[in-house]
């Protein structure tokens, strides 16, 4: 089924064409797929980045909007990614990377699409194992701005994933969510205080 990409804030989608269109008004050089880029580059397929802040041992946990990621195609694929942050004034431009998670995101997407429920597609950063999901939301209706995964939502995990959680693999946020709270909770050292 389609996946149902939720649209970008007008001011986000803006502030990308214009430091796709004017290398001098970002601070940071474009990545090297992009000056190498033959032809146009587009920004494609916005996701907005949630990070999950909190996962605690009854397993709830505190997801965050932290901004919209674009896919940056020239020609018949994505070379890089543009990511926007919300500030005081807005949406604005933050920065251009490549690296293995734009493929990887690629392929998640088209994996997606070829699920038998529709979905609104997503991003879920987990920052405390340094990982990067697919959050593919049961609720198309929803904002795009809002919410958090649900027990039936699903996660696929971006490559590379953390050592022992299988890149593109779809799970059930229920499934997902044990594992990653007990991945997350720090290790007792022997000797150390309880």
């Amino acid at each position: 089924m389609p996946l149902h990409v939720p649209p970008a804030p007008a001011p986000a989608l803006r502030s990308v064409l214009t430091a796709l269109g004017s290398p001098t008004a970002v601070r940071e050089a474009r990545t090297p797929s992009l000056r190498a880029a033959q032809g146009p580059a587009t920004p494609e397929l916005p996701l907005p980045v949630y990070v999950l802040d909190r996962i605690t041992a009854q397993g709830l946990t505190a997801t965050r909007l932290a901004g919209w990621r674009f896919l940056i195609r020239c020609g018949d694929r994505a070379v890089a990614a543009a990511d926007t942050m919300l500030t005081p004034d807005g949406w604005a431009f933050s920065h251009f990377f490549e690296g293995p998670y734009i493929a990887s995101t690629e392929r998640a997407v088209q994996q997606a699409e070829a699920l038998p429920q529709s979905y609104q597609p997503r991003l879920l950063s987990v920052p405390g194992l340094y990982m990067l999901t697919l959050w593919l939301h049961g609720d198309v209706t929803a904002e795009a701005t809002e919410g958090h995964p649900a027990a039936t939502d699903l996660l696929v995990p971006l490559a590379p994933a953390p050592p022992g959680i299988s890149s593109h693999r779809p799970h059930r946020v229920a499934e997902l969510l044990p594992v990653l709270t007990h991945r997350a909770s720090p290790v007792k050292l022997l000797g150390s205080p309880a």
